[in-house]
């Protein structure tokens, strides 16, 4: 999944939440909603592809109010070589059932500094993933996550990175 392919998959899967559960109410298709906020820290590993491999932390605050289908969520990770994305994007989340267990799809233009680490191509940098999780009675999650970075072309070096990591998060209400 070396391109946008999750920022698509949140996006046809967004309109197509909001066509079936969204436009039909008062609020319209984008209607804000309240949702819980959360505050999400993980840690994990960048893939060896273009990048060596190397560690990353990854902090994230998902907003307390959803438009239709999609969250907002601001993000902030810091590579083991000081490598620094700051992003600000959208989220859509899929409960499976009434049970514990969800997917969420995410996808975030950001920007991004290498600080003398691994260089991406340039300064806007977009994150898009995929987190499959559990959540607890407490409203605790707890899943694993993959996402991709890249800067979808703009310049004419685009070399990508993947990052795989655990995630907690925790409501904050």
């Amino acid at each position: 999944m070396a391109d946008g392919t999750f920022a698509v998959l949140m996006l046809i899967a967004g309109l197509t939440d909001m066509g079936m559960n969204h436009c039909g109410t008062e609020t319209g298709c984008l209607g804000t909603s309240p949702t819980t906020p959360r505050l999400a820290f993980s840690a994990g590993q960048v893939l060896e592809r273009r990048a060596a491999s190397a560690s990353e932390i990854y902090l994230r605050y998902d907003l307390g109010h959803k438009r239709g289908p999609f969250g907002n969520a601001v993000g902030l990770s810091v590579g083991e070589h000081g490598e620094t994305w700051v992003g600000f994007g959208s989220t859509y989340t899929h409960n499976f059932g009434n049970g514990p267990l969800y997917a969420e799809l995410h996808s975030m233009p950001g920007l991004y500094a290498d600080n003398g680490g691994f260089d991406l191509g340039g300064p806007i940098e977009f994150r898009s993933g995929i987190e499959l999780g559990y959540e607890g009675r407490n409203g605790w999650r707890y899943a694993l996550s993959y996402d991709h970075r890249s800067n979808a072309g703009l310049y004419d070096k685009n070399p990508g990175i993947e990052t795989v990591q655990f995630r907690v998060s925790r409501p904050l209400r």
